[in-house]
């Protein structure tokens, strides 16, 4: 029999993908992993993976009669998710940590524990063994065999941006039971289970920031204070003192505590002489960008230019561009029409149509 392990996250998405895993036949359990103490970085019990949700999943895997898991990851997540963040917003990026959650945690450290918990001599070398997540994202075979990742169903939670990471052979034994669905669909399908996550809420903050926070999470997690130091305008004139150049990200206006005659944007950060540039909106929007640590995934490495939609940020909208491969693994991208506030450390995703041809980091 096939065998699944399903990333329950406590939300009624997971819980629903486990719900469909069950009824497609696998011998399913469920897991949730455990990443960080609430108390230890200052957040409430109310976000994925805290304690109250590992007792939300706990209970619908009761439910479903599924077996029920949990992974102490506290250690792989401040490692990998946590101090990769905080160390980008010390070099003045940008980071996108889900991004990097789902590529070391979900469909690389949690294989590793489904194979050596779950896999049977009967699976077969790992033939028989998937992860699955509640993700929305839909994962199909061409006819030469190759693994492509399709956006979800559902336009508005369509979460194909977040998994451009995912290696063919990652593709190759994971599922997305909520792709061909959208969001309603998957409530109605809680409720009528009666799964006590049904009518749960999302948030739509980082799990570890609820709140959005970032800069008080930091110096709490770090237990630094960072220096202040200069705004400066294009042509290096002193406009005032900034509060720590974390507290600032690529087109950033609200909360620079300025006075000034006409709004003024952050442009960029020189974190070498802890300043801040700023300018106006109008500058913030350039053409070209390159991209590092880009994995192709629908397609191999193009042997030449190509046209596609590329995408630099969650929310962002596809805008017509030309993919320039400089390596295996970096890409420059020339847009058709000048983009708002490109910044490093975000992840650019490239489409065509709705399949995700790669992506990579903002450099």
């Amino acid at each position: 029999m096939k065998q699944a392990l399903v990333g329950m996250s406590g939300g009624v998405d997971s819980s629903v993908a486990a719900y469909l895993v069950r009824e497609a036949g696998y011998e399913t359990t469920g897991a949730t992993m455990r990443l960080f103490d609430n108390e230890t970085i200052g957040i409430s019990d109310k976000t994925c993976c805290s304690l109250s949700s590992i007792e939300d999943a706990c209970e619908v895997a009761n439910k479903l009669g599924i077996n029920y898991v949990v992974y102490d990851m506290r250690p792989d997540f401040r490692r990998e998710v946590i101090d990769r963040f905080v160390r980008a917003y010390e070099q003045g990026s940008t980071p996108n940590p889900c991004v990097a959650c789902n590529k070391y945690l979900k469909f690389d450290r949690l294989y590793e524990l489904a194979a050596r918990d779950l896999l049977t001599d009967t699976a077969g070398e790992g033939s028989g063994l998937y992860v699955a997540t509640g993700h929305y994202a839909v994962i199909e075979r061409s006819a030469g065999g190759r693994y492509m990742l399709r956006k979800g169903q559902d336009a508005s939670k369509d979460q194909s941006y977040f998994l451009y990471d995912l290696t063919q052979e990652q593709l190759s034994r994971t599922l997305f039971p909520l792709g061909a669905l959208t969001k309603t669909e998957v409530r109605e399908i809680a409720l009528g289970q009666g799964l006590v996550t049904a009518k749960k809420r999302e948030s739509q903050d980082i799990c570890f920031v609820p709140g959005g926070d970032y800069a008080s999470f930091i110096r709490g997690y770090t237990g630094h204070e960072y220096p202040q130091g200069d705004f400066v305008s294009t042509d290096g004139e002193v406009m005032g003192t900034h509060k720590g150049i974390i507290n600032y990200t690529i087109g950033q206006r609200k909360g620079l505590g300025l006075a000034l005659r006409k709004p003024a944007y952050v442009l960029s950060i020189d974190t070498a002489g802890n300043r801040v540039i700023l300018g106006d909106n109008e500058e913030l929007f350039t053409r070209e960008l390159t991209a590092g640590q880009f994995n192709w995934v629908s397609t191999a490495v193009p042997q030449s230019d190509i046209r596609a939609l590329a995408r630099i940020r969650y929310r962002h909208h596809e805008a017509p561009a030309r993919i320039v491969p400089l390596s295996e693994d970096t890409v420059k991208i020339i847009f058709d029409e000048p983009q708002r506030a490109i910044t490093s450390g975000q992840s650019v995703v490239v489409y065509d149509g709705d399949y995700v041809l790669g992506g990579g980091i903002i450099v």
